[in-house]
């Protein structure tokens, strides 16, 4: 049975056909918290629908109404409509990861990313430019075993559980957080790799380069309308390589999610000579 047929049938309250068509069709489960997007056409009955997540979640403590996010640091904006409490501990892929989800972005819908990233950076030095609670370097840190990690983020809040989840995870010998703004704070040296998991991620292409030593790779991300995903994000990062007398090499593009309407999530890794 799809989703909204399970969601309708624990309704307490009566609907009207329009309702029906409108009710969510997915949410996502982070540790015992259910995040739920309900348009505003039926906002009257996010308390209903709430009930009848946890209904449907008997272990889940709370549900969120997920309204997007706001600024530069991409701060969620969170409503709870049923139970209480937003701070959860999440675990997938053998990882933990604490967060407070009304105040740092986890996407459920970039798992499979972080499982691919868990498969590389073996013996490597790794530069994760804009790590948040820790999404893809407590993956690859807990399965691959790089050399180290230098994590930095901007975000006070996605700092702290940052070093939680690091101790969490026991890798304290291998990432190394740092607090600030990567365009000033990242370590001088020569790393193997670069993640760049962020959609304002252009900005700090240059940079991000400069870091890598020869035949470096990147993993750079953008939000890309579909039609231009096997174009524009690698022209950034060869024209990048270019300013700095640099070759890059595509080893791939792949579509991390859909975004939006005609608009995906896309990773783009390149060697860079």
């Amino acid at each position: 049975m799809k989703g909204h047929q399970l969601l309708e049938q624990r309704l307490r309250a009566p609907l009207e056909e329009h309702e029906k068509l409108l009710l969510p069709r997915r949410w996502q489960i982070l540790g015992d918290l259910v995040l739920v997007n309900i348009p505003t056409k039926i906002a009257h009955l996010k308390h209903e629908i709430g009930e009848a997540l946890l209904d449907l979640y008997p272990r889940c403590k709370s549900v969120l109404w997920d309204k997007g996010v706001r600024g530069s640091l991409r701060t969620p904006e969170i409503e709870v409509i049923a139970g209480s409490g937003t701070r959860t501990v999440h675990k997938e892929n053998r990882c933990k990861f604490a967060l407070d989800a009304s105040r740092v972005m986890f996407s459920a819908g970039n798992f499979a990313e972080r499982v691919r990233m868990s498969t590389v950076g073996s013996n490597e030095k790794v530069l994760d430019m804009f790590s948040g609670v820790g999404q893809l370097s407590i993956p690859m840190a807990v399965h691959a075993r790089p050399q180290s990690i230098a994590a930095i983020e901007l975000n006070s809040v996605a700092y702290r559980y940052l070093r939680q989840n690091i101790r969490l995870n026991n890798v304290d010998g291998i990432v190394q957080p740092i607090l600030g703004n990567c365009a000033h704070v990242t370590p001088n040296d020569q790393f193997d790799r670069v993640i760049m998991g962020h959609f304002d991620a252009c900005d700090y292409l240059r940079k991000a380069l400069r870091s890598l030593a020869p035949e470096g790779v990147v993993h750079y991300h953008e939000i890309v309308p579909l039609e231009l995903m096997h174009k524009r994000p690698y022209a950034r990062v060869e024209q990048a390589a270019q300013a700095l007398a640099r070759s890059a090499d595509l080893l791939g593009t792949r579509k991390v999610k859909d975004y939006a309407p005609g608009i995906a999530h896309v990773v783009v890794d390149a060697r860079i000579d």
